[in-house]
Formats: C-alpha cells, sequence, structure tokens
C-alpha cells in the first residue's frame, strides 16, 4: 500500500512505538549541509503526532537539529516502512533521571508517508539485541523510557 500519507501516526504506529523499537533518524549536518543519518532505539511516541527520543549528550544529532530542525525518522512496522517528518527541538539537554549523560529531544510529526515500494511487504522487521550485560542494558533502557514518557 505504498505511498499513503497522514499527517500523524496511525493507531498501528502509535501502539509500536510505545516501547524501545529500532529507527534512523536523519538530520542536516551542520558543518557540511549534507544528509547525516543515525540508528536510535530509545524512542517513545507521547501521543499521535509527538514522538520523543534520547541520545548521547555528544551526539552530533544535537547540533544539527539545533541548526536546522526538520528532520526524517524511518520506521520499519505493521508489513512496511514510514518516513515520519517533522521538526524536532531539544526538550532537555541532560535527562537527570539516567545515570548516561543523555539528552531528550521531541519530534512533531507532519507528515507520515508509506514508502514502502509498490507490490511488497516486509514479512520481517528489523530486530536487535544489546552487546553489553543484559541486566544492565535491560535496567537502563527501563529508566531511558520512563524518562521519555515522563519528559
Amino acid at each position: 500500500m505504498g505511498n499513503r500519507i497522514e499527517t500523524s501516526l496511525t493507531e498501528d504506529l502509535l501502539s509500536t512505538l510505545q516501547e524501545e523499537h529500532y529507527v534512523t533518524i536523519a538530520t542536516v549536518n551542520k558543518e557540511t549541509g549534507a544528509p547525516s543519518v543515525n540508528a536510535i532505539s530509545w524512542i517513545f511516541a507521547k501521543n499521535a503526532s509527538t514522538v520523543r527520543f534520547a541520545v548521547d549528550k555528544r551526539s552530533k544529532i544535537i547540533a544539527n537539529i539545533q541548526e536546522e530542525p526538520q528532520v526524517t525518522m524511518t520506521l520499519i512496522a505493521e508489513g512496511s516502512t514510514y518516513s515520519l517528518s517533522g521538526r524536532a527541538k531539544v526538550l532537555k539537554e541532560t535527562m537527570d533521571e539516567v545515570p548516561l549523560k543523555l539528552t531528550l529531544i521531541e519530534l512533531t510529526i507532519q507528515e507520515v508517508r508509506d514508502v514502502m515500494f509498490y507490490g511488497a511487504r516486509l514479512t520481517a522487521e528489523p530486530k536487535f539485541e544489546k552487546t553489553y550485560d543484559e541486566e544492565a542494558a535491560v535496567k537502563l533502557d527501563n529508566q531511558v523510557m520512563a524518562a521519555l514518557q515522563k519528559g
């Protein structure tokens, strides 16, 4: 069903982003003006038009957004690929609720586009696993997700 366009998340996509999920984020590189793409997983949909995410305080994503707030996220879910475009802003430079130095960013969605090519459906979504201490990963993920929900 490629090329469907919405102005906010569908109920299914909203549900998908109620927990940690693999997405990519494209920003405009502050120094070169070229697109810059990063993968992130600490993401939470506050509502159908607002997505919050956390990145390391040293990430170039932050400077890029402060220079040019237009960003696009790519989400693979519900058998398709979606482009979430809008304006991002830094909500908290440091998330005090977590032990890592993370920055809280909020994306106000202006467009959700189904960008899957015609006549295809994805049969599996990307899966990832944390490669450091499993217990520590679960604890940290829970802390970050709680902080994203709280804002």
